[in-house]
Order: structure tokens, then sequence, then C-alpha cells
């Protein structure tokens, strides 16, 4: 993603000053999110994951048996919505589907030893990628920020 100088910046800052939307938390989230995705996206590469398939995978990791709803759950999204995301990673051989014992019906999730280093390896790019382009605010910004939008974020639980 092309990197826009200090003065490019704030001339865009300014002119944004001029409209109502520049008041509005909800449009800063978004347009702060569609610059993070896309850089996302390009950091990882063409064959890289997606921002919804990272997130699975690195709780899947981390949480190893963790079940589809429990998941969905940590992910704010609906079970439905995770099938898709836990074929795509099943079909790269990430992640295996595991049955739990006494309940047929649900699936247990535990990464692959390839999912494991695949997630190592992407999640040092992604944490690359937050530092260059977060690398214009301090480490106290950094976590302010982090810490405002965990705020929001408990507002849905």
């Amino acid at each position: 993603m092309a990197r826009l100088s200090a003065a490019a910046r704030e001339e865009v800052l300014s002119e944004g000053d001029r409209n109502d939307l520049e008041g509005f938390v909800g449009y800063n989230l978004k347009r702060a999110y569609v610059i993070l995705s896309t850089d996302f996206r390009r950091a990882l590469g063409e064959d890289g994951f997606a921002p919804r398939v990272f997130s699975a995978l690195s709780l899947i990791v981390q949480f190893e048996g963790i079940t589809q709803s429990e998941l969905a759950r940590k992910l704010g999204i609906e079970r439905s919505g995770l099938v898709a995301i836990i074929d795509e990673l099943e079909d790269r051989d990430l992640v295996k589907r595991q049955p739990v014992p006494g309940d047929r019906r649900v699936q247990a999730l535990a990464p692959t030893a390839a999912g494991k280093a695949a997630y190592r390896k992407a999640k040092d790019v992604v944490q690359s990628h937050e530092a260059e382009l977060l690398s214009h605010f301090t480490k106290n910004e950094i976590e302010t920020l982090i810490g405002l939008l965990k705020k929001i974020r408990s507002l849905g639980d």
C-alpha cells in the first residue's frame, strides 16, 4: 500500500475536517478498518489468509480443542458463518475437526502441524505489517487505541 507523506496526510486530514462524517466514530472506524485490512491482505500475499480466516486459525492454535460454537462466540460471528472459514482451513490441511466424546453433534477444532507452522509465519507477517503501518504512533498511543477499541467491543458482550 502506498504510504502518504506527512504533508499529504495532513492535507487529507484537513480536507476531511470539512465534512460531517469526520465527527462519527463509526465512519472513522470503518475507514481505518479498510486501510488496515487492505494492507493486511497485501502483507500476507495472494495465497495468504483473509483477516477472518487468520483470526479463526489464531484462536484454534491458541485454544486447541475449541468447539465451533465457542470459536464463533469468540470471533463474534454466527456459527453458520464460521462453516466456510473452517472448510477453507480444513481444505488447506491447517485444521481438523474432531468429534467431542459424549456429544456427536459437537465438533472440536485442532490445528495440524502445518496449521501451527502457517499460523506462526502469518503472525510474524501480521506483526510486521502492523508495526510498519502504525509506525507513526507511539507505544502508548497504540496501547490506548487498543484499550479504547476493546472498550467498544465490550458493549457487544
